[in-house]
């Protein structure tokens, strides 16, 4: 799946990012992750050449309205509805490769009103960066300005009006949300 421009919520520590719960769902979840930003043009990378495409990383959010993409799921439809929308992606600054080296391991975690709801360590992702880029690049140029996010430790809940999110990776610092209220129904 792939999210439109709206759905980027840039946010900047010390601040807190402010998302509206969405329209058209019950079932609103939450899931942190990797952000892999594109520095370089590629296509068909070879994973043992892909970091050189990498610009740098950072916290992020897949926010996803789970109850759609049930839904979808079930009679074998894309997940769009579900994971592409407005404020569905809310992202921490991103830091270079040049201050932060390539990133593969470091303590992944989220907070949702001060409990831990997710947690686990980069190193134990299911594909590491270099081979994501290398399977996203047999079908897409990846360019300069590409954000790829890259997956979730287990976890995955749902939130609510009110609650706070706390995002962190280990030597990218944290991402904060608050959840607002929906949209008024015109």
């Amino acid at each position: 799946f792939t999210k439109p421009a709206d759905a980027i919520v840039p946010v900047v520590p010390p601040d807190v990012g402010h998302v509206q719960y969405p329209l058209a769902t019950k079932n609103y979840h939450h899931e942190i992750e990797l952000v892999v930003a594109i520095g370089a043009r590629g296509v068909r990378v070879a994973p043992e050449r892909a970091n050189s495409l990498i610009y740098g990383y950072a916290v992020g959010l897949d926010m996803t309205r789970r109850d759609l993409q049930a839904a979808l799921r079930e009679i074998k439809r894309p997940w769009d509805l579900g994971k592409s929308f407005a404020q569905a992606a809310p992202i921490a600054p991103i830091h270079p490769v040049s201050e932060v080296g390539y990133v593969s391991r470091g303590r992944i975690s989220l907070e949702v009103n001060g409990a831990i709801r997710q947690q686990g360590d980069l190193a134990d992702m299911i594909w590491d960066v270099p081979h994501v880029l290398h399977f996203l690049s047999q079908y897409y140029e990846l360019l300069p300005g590409d954000l790829i996010f890259t997956g979730t430790p287990s976890g995955v809940a749902a939130v609510v009006a009110g609650d706070v999110l706390v995002g962190r990776i280990e030597s990218l610092g944290e991402l904060k949300i608050s959840i607002d209220e929906a949209v008024a129904q015109t």
